[in-house]
């Protein structure tokens, strides 16, 4: 069965991934999810490769199970001088309730997997059990020296077209990110018409035409929905919002506080804040970005160095609705509790 040999390929006894959040997971929520039985996860998107290795090292201290790093492999940002100006000045009026000014310009805040070899080097030293990619496939070569490392290799595809060519690249199973998924979308063209299929019509329709394991991801958030998800073929769930209250989290005291109130039934997919779609709990910013075309919003990450910048601004005035507060649409499921009690009650729903 593909459920098995995927689960010892990625060598987890539960059909459970902790999803890779960057700003949430921590190698402790990593640890402690593969130290109960799932596979633990980091994003590293954001971080530079001294960060990651230092953090993929903290996880090997706290555990010796299987870990999946996660990487961005967007394409790089095209600055457009003009756009990004515009931008700015469309968000000074924010600034200024913050009494703060907007950043004289912006920058590309992280580094695309696709074009940091440096990166993939540390990955090969460090032989992290799993890579997995988002927002597109890493180049061939990239791939290759990762498989020659004996790295497994995921990737998210959140249409047909984008898991056929995850199934061209070689990798070993597909990541289906349905559109109830909180974060961004991991759509290989951000501005590509997207289907927005749910997750159960994609995770069917990739276990009946694509040949790879599917693992299902987007609004799961129990042992039910787990079963679910097995039950019409995928070989796994990921699950993020479910971690996001936990306590090894990095989600901060406002962040915790909407998902855990009458906010999380109210989430909205949104390109304001970073510069590519992404479900967050409905907040300041996500008002601010209604109605705003997607061309008036420069490039991914560069959008993103204002939205972190607005947020700064106004969490120093004591504002905390224009950070990233990124949930799924299972968000009002949410359960608060330690990674592994949480891990060991979804494997108890699942009746494992």
């Amino acid at each position: 069965m593909a459920n098995a040999a995927l689960l010892a390929k990625l060598r987890i006894d539960l059909p459970i991934v902790q999803a890779p959040m960057v700003g949430v997971s921590t190698p402790a929520m990593a640890a402690a999810a593969s130290n109960a039985g799932a596979l633990g996860s980091l994003g590293i998107g954001a971080m530079t490769v001294d960060q990651a290795r230092d953090a993929i090292r903290a996880f090997k201290v706290a555990s010796d199970g299987p870990l999946n790093v996660n990487v961005f492999t967007h394409r790089p940002a095209r600055a457009d001088a003009q756009k990004e100006a515009a931008w700015l000045e469309h968000l000074r009026p924010e600034f200024e309730r913050f009494h703060a000014r907007p950043p004289a310009q912006l920058r590309e805040v992280y580094t695309s997997f696709l074009v940091d070899d440096a990166m993939c080097a540390m990955l090969c030293e460090e032989r992290p059990r799993v890579v997995s990619f988002h927002f597109g496939l890493a180049r061939a070569e990239q791939i290759a020296r990762l498989r020659g490392a004996g790295i497994v290799l995921l990737a998210t595809a959140t249409s047909l077209a984008e898991a056929r060519a995850v199934e061209a690249a070689g990798i070993d199973a597909i990541v289906a990110q349905g559109v109830e998924a909180g974060g961004h979308r991991g759509m290989f063209d951000p501005d590509a018409r997207d289907a927005g299929m749910a997750t159960v019509e994609l995770v069917h329709t990739l276990v009946q035409r694509a040949s790879l394991p599917v693992i299902a991801a987007g609004g799961l958030m129990d042992g039910a929905d787990i079963a679910a998800m097995l039950a019409i073929g995928a070989a796994a769930a990921q699950l993020g919002t479910a971690f996001v209250a936990t306590e090894e989290s990095l989600a901060d005291a406002a962040y915790r506080a909407r998902l855990l109130g009458k906010d999380a039934h109210h989430t909205q997919m949104t390109r304001a804040i970073s510069g590519r779609p992404a479900r967050c709990l409905r907040n300041d910013f996500t008002r601010l970005g209604e109605g705003v075309e997607p061309d008036a919003i420069p490039d991914y990450p560069i959008a993103y160095d204002a939205g972190k910048a607005l947020h700064a601004a106004a969490k120093s005035a004591g504002a905390d609705g224009w950070g990233a507060q990124w949930a799924g649409e299972g968000a009002p499921r949410v359960r608060p509790m330690s990674t592994q009690r949480l891990v060991q009650t979804l494997a108890a729903e699942l009746g494992n």
